[in-house]
């Protein structure tokens, strides 16, 4: 057993949330999360960082195409909000004070950006995200979970976007410099999103009996 294993995950106050969203319409309604990169879905990718985080869990509405995956599920809170909601589900599931969103299309996630993240978190923050080419990265960021209460106030009585929400909140936005020094190519935010993705990315669709390795 090594060091890290017997003094617990490196980050104990953070839980991974994997946000899985909708079926990937331009891919044939796959489940997005069991897209396959390098012969693993990418949900398995993702679970692989799980084991630097106190929890880890997956917001989906539909959990039957994630059932052979050891991992918690929670459904949205607010339905019908996309992946604000998604997001929001998240907060509101963790046991911990933050929470670390990825979608469950975005393969090629890092420890190493991750971490990028989490060290730049403090008692004055409430978000820390990205930008690249002049946006924000939403959906691989690190969310207070205290957030779950304003933002699920918004989310009922509209329906604002995920870079809505965090103008609204205390957010930490690094530049993509600071992502560039550990992943020069932006790699870590890059999702599969259509067919020409896939192409793009060497992924595949998972085979028609939803059986693959975990």
């Amino acid at each position: 057993m090594s060091e890290r294993e017997r003094s617990g995950p490196e980050y104990p106050d953070v839980t991974l949330g994997v946000i899985a969203g909708g079926r990937g319409e331009r891919l044939g309604g796959v489940a997005k999360g069991l897209l396959e990169v390098e012969g693993r879905p990418v949900l398995a990718r993702l679970l692989d960082l799980g084991r630097c985080f106190g929890d880890v869990l997956l917001v989906t509405n539909d959990p039957t195409p994630y059932a052979r995956f050891p991992v918690r599920t929670v459904e949205d809170v607010v339905r019908g909000r996309g992946a604000p909601g998604g997001v929001h589900a998240a907060l509101v599931g963790a046991g911990t004070g933050w929470v670390l969103a990825v979608a469950c299309d975005m393969p090629f996630v890092t420890q190493e950006a991750v971490r990028v993240l989490l060290e730049e978190r403090g008692p004055e923050v409430e978000a820390v995200c990205f930008t690249v080419g002049g946006r924000v990265e939403p959906l691989l960021a690190v969310y207070r979970s205290a957030l779950a209460a304003p933002w699920g106030e918004r989310l009922k009585a509209e329906e604002p976007s995920l870079r809505s929400l965090l103008s609204s909140c205390r957010a930490k936005l690094l530049p993509e410099n600071a992502l560039r020094a550990v992943d020069a190519e932006l790699r870590a935010v890059t999702s599969v999103n259509t067919p020409e993705d896939l192409r793009r990315h060497g992924a595949t669709l998972p085979a028609p009996s939803g059986k693959g390795t975990g």
